[in-house]
């Protein structure tokens, strides 16, 4: 097993930031659930994605979180990492919004994954991969988004999961469902937002009709690798798409289709980097149980030590 500190002379010349989106209280679980423990030392979710992302070679955090949870997720996450990487805070609020624009009456849904990336512009000048906070993608994913990203990448890139391998067994997820031509960049994905499964494939019922899936699909599950172009081509996006939906209080802009208007637009390219990695998430309450499950295997597999900081 590859320990974290264990950087080899090519990992040492670039190493990319690893941009974790954490600013959501988790409403459908019940609580803040970014910092309950899944494995047998209290490890969260977390500390295994930042275990990972040091053993594949990454060399920064940045955290978007919120100003209201962040002395608690400060205390209880962020101090963990603070003497083995540079950490840095950044603060995902509703007012964070583009010059002349403002925050209509009644808004109080956070704006999504792709205004939340912006609010890292001023911190992160460097290759970066983005990853979901209570989103468990294995190593093999972080292995593959380190080594393109070092190779001083002319391309953005996408971690595809199978999709079958990333259904909850307790509701509905939104998954970006992804469409990639012969040389696996990725053409466009689309993002749907009511996914349960379907005997071995899923279905998809937000748009009030049925959309059915095999399952072999490559989903987004918001794990993707970025230079700091991105982000003048996504406040491009997101001003455009608040002069078109800003009034709805309930929508949000979306990463996967902020990203599909960016290729539609010529702006970049995007390699999709398939993986048969078993995602873990914990979207609902009775999700946690069967994480924990799926980690305390993987420990006895040798995948991961049984205390991750020890």
């Amino acid at each position: 097993m590859v320990r974290p500190d264990a950087a080899s002379s090519t990992e040492a010349i670039v190493k990319p930031t690893l941009l974790v989106l954490a600013a959501g209280m988790g409403s459908r679980y019940g609580g803040l659930k970014q910092i309950d423990p899944v494995g047998p030392g209290g490890e969260t979710i977390i500390d295994y994605s930042i275990y990972d992302a040091l053993r594949a070679g990454f060399g920064r955090l940045v955290f978007v979180i919120r100003q209201e949870i962040a002395p608690q997720f400060k205390e209880l996450v962020g101090a963990r990492f603070e003497t083995r990487i540079p950490v840095e805070y950044v603060f995902q609020e509703l007012d964070k919004l583009p010059a002349g624009c403002s925050v209509p009456a009644g808004r109080t849904k956070p704006w999504g994954t792709a205004h939340a990336i912006l609010m890292a512009a001023n911190a992160v000048r460097e290759p970066f991969a983005v990853i979901n906070a209570d989103d468990f993608y294995g190593a093999e994913p972080y292995r593959l988004l380190a080594q393109h990203l070092r190779s001083g990448p002319p391309h953005y890139a996408m971690v595809g999961f199978v999709l079958r391998n990333t259904l909850s067994d307790f509701g509905s997820v939104a998954r970006g469902i992804c469409q990639v031509d012969d040389d696996y960049f990725l053409r466009t994905v689309v993002e749907h937002t009511k996914i349960t499964r379907h005997g071995n494939g899923a279905h998809d019922t937000s748009a009030g009709f049925e959309v059915q899936f095999s399952g072999d699909e490559a989903a987004s599950m918001n794990m993707w690798g970025f230079t700091p172009a991105v982000f003048t081509q996504l406040q491009q996006f997101f001003r455009e798409f608040l002069t078109l939906h800003g009034p709805d209080a309930r929508i949000e802009c979306y990463l996967p289709s902020a990203v599909a208007a960016i290729i539609q637009a010529g702006q970049a390219r995007v390699k999709v980097l398939r993986t048969s990695s078993l995602w873990f998430g914990v979207t609902y309450r009775e999700d946690r149980s069967c994480v924990a499950e799926s980690i305390s295997r993987l420990i006895a597999h040798g995948d991961y030590p049984p205390r991750l900081w020890t």
